[in-house]
């Protein structure tokens, strides 16, 4: 896998995990037990969702701690007024006008629907290291690309919303 994480990346799952780990397993624990009491497990809604819940719960802190272990530590070098890691960057579409905005972040917390691009992407890694006024490339694949240029570069830094994705 080896996702390019920053060290708050790495911070945040750290935390996630020992959330996971001390408050949502023993909590998950208790409604198993409490819905096997319940008698007959061959009809007993509560107990296959109590255990559903359990093992999403596992796997989640499996999948945090293999992407801690495989992670590669990165680090924003780019200039206050480059486009980079944390920073939220108005683009216009060089073909028809319009714009749109985009947060560029690590892998672990891209999510295009919700505007923020990882730094993998064909956009973000188009995006880095250019200026307000600059025009970029996007290589989508070997046949298709497209022209941007960059309107607006805002040091957002991480909010509250930018949380590690789901797997």
């Amino acid at each position: 896998m080896n996702d390019r994480l920053t060290r708050e990346d790495i911070e945040a799952m750290e935390r996630e995990i020992e959330h996971r780990k001390l408050v949502v397993r023993p909590e998950l624990l208790g409604h198993v037990k409490e819905a096997r009491a319940q008698g007959d497990l061959s009809e007993n809604f509560e107990y296959y969702a109590a255990k559903k819940a359990k093992n999403e719960n596992e796997s989640r802190i499996r999948f945090l701690e293999r992407t801690i272990r495989t992670a590669r530590i990165i680090e924003d070098k780019t200039d206050e007024d480059q486009a980079g890691l944390n920073k939220t960057v108005t683009i216009r579409m060089t073909d028809d006008g319009s714009e749109d905005t985009y947060k560029i972040v690590t892998t672990a917390r891209g999510d295009s629907l919700k505007g923020r691009i990882s730094i993998e992407s064909p956009l973000g890694k188009a995006l880095i290291g250019h200026r307000v006024g600059d025009r970029v490339t996007v290589q989508v694949n070997p046949q298709i690309s497209y022209e941007a240029e960059i309107v607006r570069i805002e040091n957002t830094g991480l909010t509250e919303e930018d949380e590690i994705r789901a797997f």
